[in-house]
């Protein structure tokens, strides 16, 4: 948002902004859609509600950016308000049955599907298919809060602005504290706890904010990055979602979409986080980035059925590679390799799955070979038949259920089950091998990237993209490595002292 103002605060060098303090992550705003769009490649063509100059324009923007979508490829439906009247993205979605997506806040995106895993039934004024399609909860690293001042102030106050910015951490790591006490039931914290979200109550007004767990929901919606975070965002030249990479994004948009004609910088705060202001006052100095439960994790998504994978697929996208290719250059993949980089940097909270698929020509061919043998495959023209009855030979599920009954066994020149096998290796080979060279790239170019956020699945030919190749053109298109990004349960991210 302060990226879409740089030029009217910019053109002034007195009022340049000066981002000072990174507040935290946002954790709490929603993309809410229709039943229908199942990922965000689904978004081409849609309809989405919007408000103008909001914060969601940039979370939009990464969420095109990282589906390969541009913005001339949806169309936008400007709204005046973020949420409380009836020209707000959440109201109108409500009415409108052609707005495909809306954005919205976590009350207004419970008062739409009923919660952040939950589908909306059409009951209690929910609206009937609505999910959420992304949240910054896992995605997130897309909205960073900020604090920004006019340059003037910061170059003649900068002792103060040390002072605020340090008051404001200390007040942070204050509340984090009473709030964990809070959950655990101590009387003293909670007692004082209780005062702040009264206080909350009071500022919002009790018609914003029903009840105190609604006025804790506001602590919960955001990841309070505190010193180390703000360490990180200004200073750290390995981190994808600094400060730099986010005044590139927000220049990049402001001066494309048009809110901008010409590009004014924001400028760092430049602050000395080493200093005794912050080591000598703050508590939560080194604490360690909260990082990925690698074990938990791949069992988890290996484990995922096809509905709760389908479900929890945020987007997906394909690399193909050649028959006897092995080994992955950052010639040719460079951009994929930086695509996949960036959605795991944004996407903090979710998985990469990188499954690994080979091609079923070949297996079709020794199975129909072996069935005919066997007396089990009949065949006229280009109809087949399994045991007398008609059978769909791109039924993939089924040639592998036949299989691995053991019926086909002995019955051609090759064992379909250790040729199904060497399938489901090569596939866990090339899928180890394009996630190891991920993590190369990303460190050769200095990026920070948690390579247990990075799950490589083998899935043999069980999905092939052409179940029954007739060329070489289709047959490469099953030999592919597809990356999933996938929604995960919060358990299977280690706990460190906050997120950052």
């Amino acid at each position: 948002m302060i990226g879409m103002a740089s030029e009217v605060i910019g053109q002034d060098p007195r009022t340049q902004g000066v981002v000072i303090l990174q507040l935290t992550w946002s954790a709490g705003d929603h993309m809410v859609v229709r039943n229908g769009i199942k990922t965000a490649d689904d978004l081409r063509g849609k309809t989405i509600l919007l408000q103008k100059g909001g914060p969601h324009v940039g979370m939009l923007d990464d969420i095109l950016r990282v589906a390969r979508i541009s913005w001339d490829d949806v169309k936008i439906v400007w709204t005046k308000d973020l949420t409380g009247s009836p020209d707000s993205p959440s109201e109108i979605f409500k009415k409108d049955e052609k707005a495909d997506a809306c954005f919205a806040i976590s009350p207004d995106m419970a008062s739409l599907c009923g919660g952040l895993d939950k589908t909306g039934t059409g009951a209690d004024g929910t609206v009937k298919g609505a999910r959420v399609l992304v949240s910054t909860a896992h995605l997130s690293h897309s909205i960073a809060d900020v604090y920004v001042c006019r340059k003037d102030f910061y170059d003649a106050n900068k002792e103060l602005v040390t002072k605020f910015v340090a008051g404001y951490l200390k007040g942070c790591e204050e509340l984090l504290d009473l709030q964990k006490k809070y959950q655990a039931k101590d009387p003293a914290a909670s007692e004082q706890y209780t005062r702040l979200l009264t206080m909350a109550q009071n500022i919002y007004s009790k018609q914003v904010l029903p009840t105190l767990d609604d006025a804790d929901g506001l602590v919960s919606d955001a990841n309070f990055v505190l010193h180390p975070g703000n360490k990180a965002f200004f200073t750290d030249s390995t981190n994808q979602t600094s400060f730099t990479a986010f005044n590139e994004q927000a220049m990049q948009l402001a001066t494309s979409r048009g809110y901008a004609t010409r590009r004014f910088d924001l400028l760092p705060s430049g602050l000395d986080y080493q200093s005794s202001a912050f080591r000598g006052y703050l508590s939560k100095i080194d604490s360690v980035r909260a990082e990925f439960d690698e074990a938990g994790l791949a069992g988890k998504i290996r484990s995922m059925n096809e509905g709760e994978l389908s479900d929890g697929t945020i987007l997906s996208f394909s690399i193909h590679f050649g028959q006897n290719e092995a080994t992955f250059s950052e010639q040719k993949y460079a951009s994929d390799f930086a695509h996949v980089v960036e959605a795991a940097s944004k996407f903090g909270n979710a998985a990469v799955a990188v499954r690994g698929h080979a091609d079923p020509s070949n297996l079709i061919y020794q199975f129909t070979a072996a069935g005919k043998k066997k007396g089990l495959i009949g065949q006229v023209g280009n109809v087949f038949t399994l045991r007398g009855k008609p059978f769909d030979m791109t039924n993939t599920a089924q040639m592998f259920k036949e299989i691995e009954s053991g019926a086909f066994d002995n019955g051609g020149e090759v064992n379909l089950k250790t040729l199904v096998r060497g399938l489901q290796d090569l596939s866990q080979r090339r899928s180890e091998t394009v996630r190891d060279t991920i993590v190369r790239y990303a460190r050769a170019k200095g990026w920070q990237l948690d390579s247990k956020q990075i799950t490589p699945i083998g899935m043999g030919a069980r999905e092939p993209a052409v179940a029954m190749p007739a060329n070489e053109e289709e047959a490469q298109k099953n030999r592919r490595v597809e990356f999933r990004l996938i929604k995960i349960p919060a358990e299977f991210r280690k706990k460190a002292d906050f997120n950052f």
